[in-house]
């Protein structure tokens, strides 16, 4: 777990979503931040006693470079490699409040790649959340749309939430169980 905390100022105005209601809120140049939790390019950061998310494309506003996006090569990408890079990019999406990636939280429950036009690809995303009522959950479902466009050969993407099976402790990785103390 990331318990070094930073104190950043920001920089210039942005958008953030307030954890965990995930309403928009504005922050402000001039307002000091502390980094609560900085992982896959997003940041959780404590505002005043409120925890807001800060998507990674505003990582100058606090100081942070972005995570840039995969670079095309120019050659043909197997449908496999594909897969590869969308299951890396989903490795970079936190939940704002929990240091493990959706991926070992046992969210994605489905990734389907499809061939479309031209050497592109069409992906299809199942996830859930870990609560029903989650504010976060259009955050998430869009910060995993973000991350797999990112992937050149990407046409399309589909992020449809679900809620079954429920999702429980028992989805996550042994990784994520030991990260967080409940293995």
């Amino acid at each position: 777990m990331n318990h070094r905390y930073e104190v950043v100022m920001i920089a210039r105005e942005c958008e953030g979503h307030l954890i965990p209601a995930g309403d928009n809120v504005v922050l402000q140049p001039g307002t000091e931040a502390i980094i609560a939790q900085a992982l896959g390019g997003s940041y959780t950061l404590n505002v005043n006693g409120n925890l807001i998310r800060l998507d990674g494309k505003d990582a100058d506003a606090i100081g942070k470079e972005p995570i840039l996006p995969i670079v095309d090569d120019g050659r043909q990408w197997t449908q496999e490699e594909i897969e590869e890079h969308i299951w890396n990019q989903l490795r970079l999406c936190y939940d704002p409040e929990i240091p493990v990636n959706i991926v070992d939280l046992g969210l994605i429950y489905d990734c389907q790649v499809m061939p479309a036009e031209k050497g592109t690809f069409f992906v299809q995303i199942k996830m859930t959340l870990t609560a029903p009522g989650c504010g976060m959950g259009p955050v998430l479902m869009a910060d995993a749309e973000t991350k797999i466009r990112q992937i050149p050969k990407i046409a399309e993407v589909n992020v449809e939430l679900v809620f079954d099976p429920p999702w429980s402790r028992d989805m996550m990785t042994e990784a994520a169980q030991l990260e967080l103390g409940v293995f």
